[in-house]
């Protein structure tokens, strides 16, 4: 079969095809063959090299394709079934804790850049109703992340207000999960092309964050006092904004670095005088996957694919997303 390698030191020219054996499922192991796989910042910085990977590793921590063979103990899966990956493999249900989150897909463990693998059942599950795979492939990280943070951590309700911050592929799950719940959503962006998009999706206003330096305040009024979700994509370029944006008992998922924003600054004062949460979150667990699809079954909420590569094109996959062009998910599908 054919895997694609992130080669020592890391950088888009060592991504390396090459050829490894297919291997018989165990007993407790569902084979599958893969037929997509989705871009996400974490699999960005393991492809550039900043998060450093074992010479060799198969990256890519999303997945979708078809079930080929199952282990003698597997009675969740038969072959033929559509199924997705797991960010986190090991982490089934509860809290996160070490031992459920150290094995991360493309990371620490082979990721799906390959087109076969063989997983623990409990690494899989079932796609939603009349998805293709590239539509299942853009869900285990940017979408879960999305839903964690509204519905699992927030617990989203019909007329409460949200901002997503850009147009990635979770920003705009988040958009998409929210107007589902009956939420007004709020945005940024610094594309007046893409501030139409997302005012066709249904936000309700967007702000220029390159032209309006204070945009969290202008969020705060807009929205009648602040909003009840903020999904803070950009960390330390942006959680001083986020705050300002925020309600009197708002909450926050911090959840990314994009703009190279791993350290920054906050006003503690307007942290602890609005009553805040600020949680850091990082995608979710089968359980929460599980509950997502089966959402996504109920509203039939269908993913934005900005653009599709073929499987030996991830180098050139990753240099579009460096652009910052795309609006939702770039997938490679095979």
């Amino acid at each position: 079969m054919r895997v694609i390698e992130v080669k020592t030191p890391g950088g888009f020219d060592h991504l390396t095809l090459t050829d490894r054996a297919v291997s018989d499922p165990k007993p407790q192991e569902v084979s599958v063959q893969w037929h997509a796989t989705s871009l996400n910042f974490h699999d960005y910085l393991v492809a550039n090299g900043s998060i450093p990977v074992p010479d060799g590793r198969i990256p890519m921590s999303d997945g979708a394709g078809e079930v080929m063979a199952v282990g003698e103990e597997v009675r969740e899966f038969a072959v033929g079934d559509k199924v997705m990956s797991m960010f986190f493999p090991n982490w089934i249900d509860g809290k996160p804790t070490l031992r459920k989150t150290i094995g991360i897909m493309g990371e620490t463990l082979d990721g799906c850049m390959a087109e076969q693998a063989c997983l623990p059942a409990t690494a899989l599950t079932k796609i939603p109703d009349g998805y293709s795979y590239a539509e299942a492939a853009t869900l285990p990280c940017a979408a879960l992340t999305a839903w964690r943070g509204l519905m699992e951590e927030g617990g989203l309700t019909a007329g409460e207000t949200v901002l997503v911050e850009g147009t990635g592929g979770m920003s705009v799950f988040a958009l998409q999960l929210a107007k589902a719940a009956g939420a007004r959503v709020f945005a940024t962006t610094s594309s007046a092309a893409k501030a139409e998009r997302l005012k066709g999706m249904g936000v309700e206003a967007v702000i220029n964050y390159k032209e309006d330096e204070r945009w969290g305040k202008t969020i705060n009024k807009l929205s009648d006092g602040g909003v009840d979700y903020v999904l803070d994509v950009g960390g330390g370029s942006t959680m001083k904004q986020s705050v300002e944006a925020a309600k009197i008992g708002g909450h926050i998922s911090s959840i990314g670095i994009l703009g190279g924003g791993r350290k920054g600054e906050i006003t503690f004062p307007k942290l602890f005088f609005k009553h805040l949460t600020l949680k850091g979150i990082a995608v979710g667990s089968r359980e929460m996957q599980e509950a997502m699809v089966n959402a996504i079954n109920v509203s039939g909420m269908k993913p934005v694919i900005d653009r599709s590569f073929g499987f030996d094109e991830l180098a050139d996959a990753f240099r579009y997303q460096e652009t910052g062009q795309h609006f939702g998910k770039i997938v490679l599908e095979w």
